[in-house]
């Protein structure tokens, strides 16, 4: 195919006929010629599009007008070999050099480098890692490099990919122009763009408007999640659609319930195997009514345009995940719908996956600030779409297609049930979840509440004009507006923020959705697997069970059984006596694991405990051990307090508490007829009493 590079008027022209002889479009989409002729005159570029607006064409185009070879980074296989399919079927030389490739594919692509007949040449960043990558290209006359899905460059954004962070250099060496494309990007993860991948220098930078008009948002409190999302498919059964959710555990049951309900599913995550994640990939490209459902590991730079709809069964890690995630949908223009799911458990888990990575406390801080954004949205109490541009510094009108402006929510003034909420976060020390909270505030008597005397508390009671349901959704906006966090230290107890202040000294007001509040549809509730107070320290002793058993090369059951786990989370030991009743716990994985978790449940390293009395943990003899032990320093120089000094050993004392002799003689046996002469007494009655 014929390039041209010296008159910008005839490039352009050229492009333009490209445009409709090659692609088949009469005219650009909104901003995108710009980008073209930034491209075709050899500028560096930052484009932030939306999703759907056209990038891959922004450096596809130029690359076909501009002399010498275009390399495209871009981070998924599935995504590389899309288009490289579909620049062939439309006659342009393209090729990829990725892990997927048969033997005979990487012949292709080297012999058609040689021949210099390619025009864009797509690779994964990884392989910038490789020795021989950088002869190749000096060899292959690049003159362009194209960065699709830029923002993987950003170290603490949810996409990072390491190596993209080797494109920097890669310029460099080959002293040519730069574009780089990507839908999501704040100031911040701009400005990491801009410093890892230009050096700091400034590129011709083009901002487009991220409204997608077509696609309808709609965000519902978790109410029988998996009878949510049935409904939500089976109202549009027949089409296209992905299901993003939290785990991997989860693609896998949702899309064997979606199957049993008729429809056409697929799960879809990184455990899977690379051939049949590429067997999914290609049958949902393939398939006109395919359901994925995955994690986010599917769906960045899927370029299939008519998903009609996208539905998260959990709560997004950030209006950028969001966004990216929904922007599947709706690529062709026509109608399209979402749903996302959330409540008090997806709020939880953000938070503490934050405040438990180890990003400094700034990046920290603004991840939170990130997840306030989201929650906001979710919380919105006017048109979602508003809120959603205003993340990204756009204003717009009312937009008439999402769940608020077609059922504007029902407000009210929550100061008073907010002030009473905090109230008690603060008189039960901001050591307790919101179950408890509840019980406090709605006056119910449990094991927990007396054990704790909280229902002496001025606070006992008084919020007895909601029922725990309503509560439960006042403290779920609580956490939206980050009014109370769960603390991380404390398995997830409640704690007061600064911004809750003004509010509780009735020097602010806040305004609450009431729709929330209403009554939940009746249906049968799965049962989980502990309470909510549980669930932190749950999950704190399964990521602990995870790092033993990555470490030890076994499975995790062979650490400890969940059912042992969720015994620890219930009844919280303190020691190793209390770890050795747990069922399933044993004197061996005691003595190999019981510190170790013991220090989780805690939160502070495990006491130190001599071995002799370690070993008697598990058998329940440990608390008389300590009883014999204090014996024996009582009566160390006898009754009067004046005679010769005279100790046991700790195995001594252990032996005493296996064999429970019962009478002197035996007494005398395990510890010599001086000692039991001494001790023997007091410690066949504290054996007696034992």
């Amino acid at each position: 195919m014929d390039t041209l590079q010296a008159d910008p008027t005839h490039t352009g022209d050229h492009a333009r006929a490209l445009l409709s002889s090659v692609f088949g479009f009469d005219a650009f989409r909104p901003g995108q010629e710009e980008i073209v002729d930034a491209v075709i005159a050899g500028r560096n570029v930052l484009a932030i599009m939306p999703t759907g607006g056209g990038k891959s064409l922004c450096f596809q185009l130029p690359a076909m007008v501009r002399d010498g070879l275009t390399v495209v980074i871009s981070p998924l296989i599935a995504l590389m070999r899309d288009q490289v399919q579909a620049l062939k079927a439309v006659g342009v030389e393209a090729g990829a050099l990725t892990s997927g490739n048969t033997d005979e594919e990487t012949d292709e692509v080297f012999a058609a480098l040689s021949a210099n007949r390619l025009k864009l040449l797509y690779m994964a960043p990884e392989r910038l890692a490789s020795g021989g990558t950088l002869p190749l290209l000096r060899r292959a006359n690049v003159s362009l490099i194209a960065v699709d899905e830029a923002h993987c460059v950003s170290q603490w954004g949810h996409d990072f990919r390491p190596d993209y962070l080797r494109i920097g250099d890669l310029r460099r060496a080959l002293d040519v122009p730069l574009a780089a494309f990507t839908a999501t990007a704040d100031e911040e993860t701009r400005g990491e763009i801009i410093t890892r991948l230009f050096d700091g220098q400034t590129p011709e930078a083009f901002l487009r408007g991220f409204d997608r008009p077509n696609i309808r948002l709609a965000f519902a409190v978790k109410d029988q999640p998996r009878r949510q999302i049935l409904g939500f498919a089976s109202a549009r059964k027949g089409q296209s659609g992905i299901v993003y959710c939290g785990t991997r555990a989860k693609t896998e049951s949702l899309a064997k319930a979606l199957t049993d309900a008729g429809h056409l599913a697929q799960a879809y995550h990184g455990g899977m195997e690379p051939e049949r994640r590429r067997d999914v990939e290609r049958q949902f490209q393939q398939e006109d009514e395919l359901i994925v459902v995955a994690t986010v590991a599917f769906g960045m730079g899927i370029d299939k345009p008519d998903i009609r709809w996208v539905a998260h069964a959990d709560l997004p890690k950030s209006v950028e995940s969001y966004y990216q995630e929904i922007g599947r949908s709706g690529r062709d223009g026509a109608p399209a719908e979402t749903l996302t799911l959330f409540g008090p458990d997806d709020i939880r888990f953000r938070r503490t996956q934050i405040d438990e990575s180890p990003a400094p406390s700034e990046r920290r801080a603004a991840d939170h600030a990130r997840l306030n954004a989201l929650l906001g949205l979710a919380e919105a109490q006017t048109c979602r779409r508003q809120t959603l541009l205003s993340y990204f510094g756009e204003t717009s009108e009312p937009c008439g297609n999402c769940d608020l402006c077609d059922s504007p929510p029902a407000l009210f003034d929550g100061t008073v049930a907010v002030r009473k909420a905090l109230s008690a976060v603060l008189r039960c020390d901001e050591g307790f979840g919101a179950g408890h909270l509840i019980d406090v505030l709605t006056g119910t008597l449990t094991d927990k509440v007396k054990q704790w005397n909280h229902d002496q508390l001025s606070v006992f009671g008084v919020g007895k004009e909601y029922d725990k349901r309503q509560w439960n959704a006042v403290f779920r906006q609580m956490m939206g507006a980050d009014l109370v966090r769960p603390n991380p230290d404390r398995f997830g107890a409640l704690f007061m923020t600064e911004p809750a202040m003004p509010i509780l000294k009735g020097e602010a007001s806040i305004t609450l959705r009431r729709d929330t509040l209403a009554k939940a549809h009746k249906g049968p509730v799965a049962k989980a697997l502990v309470s909510d107070e549980d669930a932190p320290l749950l999950s704190a002793l399964k990521a602990k069970r995870r790092a033993l058993a990555e470490e030890q090369r076994v499975p995790a059951y062979v650490v400890f059984a969940d059912r042992t786990l969720i015994e620890m989370a219930e009844t919280r030991p303190q020691s190793l006596d209390g770890m050795g009743r747990i069922g399933g716990v044993g004197a061996k994985k005691l003595e190999r694991y019981g510190d170790a978790f013991l220090s989780v449940i805690l939160g502070a390293p495990s006491p130190e405990v001599h071995p002799s009395r370690r070993k008697l943990a598990s058998s329940g003899g440990g608390d008389l051990f300590d009883h014999l032990q204090e014996i024996q320093s009582q009566l160390a120089r006898g009754d009067c307090g004046t005679l010769k000094p005279l100790t046991l050993s700790p195995g001594q004392i252990a032996k005493i508490v296996q064999l429970r002799p019962r009478d002197l003689t035996a007494m005398a046996r395990i510890i010599g007829e001086k000692p039991a002469e001494r001790f023997g007494p007091a410690m066949l009655d504290a054996i007696a009493a034992a």
